[in-house]
């Protein structure tokens, strides 16, 4: 199976390193003209791997701004086929107990992984609803299906919320051609969060959760990436509202 999407034009954002970047380079790879968002400067986008990928540093938590960057990328290039949305993360923190999580603790994770993911969809839907073509594809997380082994309770309830915006964006934008689903990763060492995280659970943690694998191994940000791919093909036409677990078999 041959995977293609030349003449087609993709927004991947949270591209500033590890899952982002990886979707980026796979949708170019394979003949998309990209271009690439994130809240964090693109620093590796000068790099000769990231020719032709157009890059834009925008907080896409507010509605403006996502907005203004569709509006950016369709006139640019006349249309917008693909959203993948990798942004979000727990912005620096760490698991704490309930009661010393602060007001801009929780709101700064809800921004991030389910506010910008609904603002960006609300614009595409326009350019791809007058196509009548288009792919959403929102990267959860095992979180969103189960506790999170960050213990960071509102990246637990973001990702959970995500999961009920891409089943609810299923049913809305289905009937105009567009489809969207989920992917949601097993533990990735894919930036200096899951790397902290990797450090911390020590020699016993690590082995504890590799056991846990029915691979007996992490994923990697290409694993993901080759997921997100394969929910943005032609193939996939027919598969919608659904979130797709990619963590070896841990689920």
């Amino acid at each position: 199976m041959q995977i293609r999407f030349d003449g087609q034009v993709a927004l991947v954002t949270g591209a500033a390193q590890g899952i982002g970047r990886a979707i980026a380079l796979a949708l170019a790879d394979a003949g998309a003209q990209v271009h690439v968002a994130d809240i964090e400067p693109l620093a590796w986008a000068t790099k000769q791997e990231a020719v032709g990928l157009r890059c834009h540093q925008v907080d896409l938590a507010r509605r403006a701004h996502a907005h203004d960057l569709v509006n950016k990328v369709v006139a640019s290039d006349g249309r917008l086929d693909i959203l993948a949305q990798a942004a979000g993360g727990v912005r620096g923190q760490i698991g704490r107990p309930i009661e010393e999580v602060g007001e801009d603790d929780w709101r700064v994770i809800f921004a991030a992984n389910i506010d910008a993911a609904f603002w960006l969809a609300q614009a595409a839907s326009v350019p791809m609803r007058t196509n009548k073509f288009g792919r959403i594809i929102n990267v959860a997380s095992g979180a969103g299906l189960r506790p999170s082994l960050t213990g960071i309770q509102a990246y637990t309830a973001a990702k959970h919320a995500l999961v009920g915006l891409t089943k609810q964006l299923s049913q809305d934008l289905g009937p105009y051609g567009i489809t969207c689903n989920a992917v949601a990763p097993g533990f990735v060492r894919s930036n200096p969060t899951t790397e902290r995280q990797w450090h911390g659970y020590g020699p016993d943690g690590q082995s504890r959760l590799i056991q846990s694998i029915h691979t007996r191994r992490l994923g990697s940000a290409e694993d993901i990436a080759n997921a997100v791919v394969f929910l943005a093909s032609a193939q996939a036409a027919w598969i919608c509202g659904q979130i797709l677990s990619v963590d070896g078999g841990r689920s």
